[in-house]
């Protein structure tokens, strides 16, 4: 354990990184589980209120990721003060991103459906982070042999192909191959590879024309759906909590 931990966290200083990852893990989980007391009227916690004005923990949270991203630029990397700036960055980000949804729509949406955006989002920041911490690189740099690395020009052919890669499957409709192909390329490549998702970029560009891949494309994205929507929404659910269910319509109300 010893050799590992010198070879693959403190040799290549990577202790930072791990502290990082930890707080925002932590501080993520401590905040859901403090917003589900308060949601559920328990315990001695509530709401942080001055002057009648709901201050949400993204507040303190940005405070905290400027401190922890200032310290850490002006510590150099190294000694106590750079490890204590990679502890509140993480523990900032940590209360930033659990309320990602409200920065994106500028409204309390943390109990609805479209709060599921914050746990989204943490999830796949933290496994960004810990595949990050674990070895790879951006755009598979890391798989480079020590003369491709002293060739420039394989060197950015093989940024420009992945990150191309990752293009077209965002342009397809798959943003979490697209996001994870940047650390992890082949996943970049499936998603490039197979059929672009219904009302996508890709799709409304070129199966305009093609019936048959548009019919083969709705066909896939709903058995895709159909299989992991549950399984997905269940897991957000035991990481986040369950959404309040949406106002039922009055009766003969019609939009528009």
């Amino acid at each position: 354990m010893g050799d590992w931990w010198q070879r693959n966290i403190a040799e290549p200083g990577k202790l930072p990184l791990l502290l990082a990852l930890g707080a925002f893990v932590l501080t993520f989980l401590l905040t859901r589980v403090v917003t589900r007391l308060i949601r559920a009227g328990k315990g001695p916690f509530g709401n942080v209120e001055t002057g009648g004005v709901h201050v949400h923990h993204v507040v303190p949270g940005i405070v905290l990721t400027v401190i922890g991203g200032f310290g850490a630029v002006a510590g150099g990397g190294h000694g106590f003060g750079s490890a204590l700036s990679a502890v509140l960055f993480g523990a900032g980000a940590g209360l930033v991103l659990d309320e990602f949804a409200l920065i994106l729509h500028l409204d309390d949406v943390y109990w609805t459906e479209a709060g599921r955006k914050s746990v989204e989002v943490v999830v796949v920041t933290a496994a960004l982070v810990g595949l990050v911490l674990a070895g790879f690189t951006p755009f598979g740099v890391d798989g480079l042999t020590e003369d491709e690395r002293q060739d420039r020009a394989s060197v950015l052919t093989t940024i420009g192909t992945n990150f191309l890669f990752s293009l077209v499957a965002l342009g397809k409709g798959k943003a979490r191959l697209a996001v994870f192909g940047v650390i992890v390329p082949v996943l970049a490549l499936i998603g490039a590879v197979r059929l672009a998702r219904p009302g996508s970029l890709w799709a409304r560009r070129f199966y305009r024309s093609r019936p048959r891949a548009r019919a083969k494309a709705l066909l896939r994205a709903y058995r895709h759906d159909r299989r992991w929507a549950g399984p997905g929404r269940a897991v957000q659910d035991w990481i986040g909590g369950r959404p309040d269910p949406a106002p039922a319509r009055p009766l003969g109300r019609r939009d528009g």
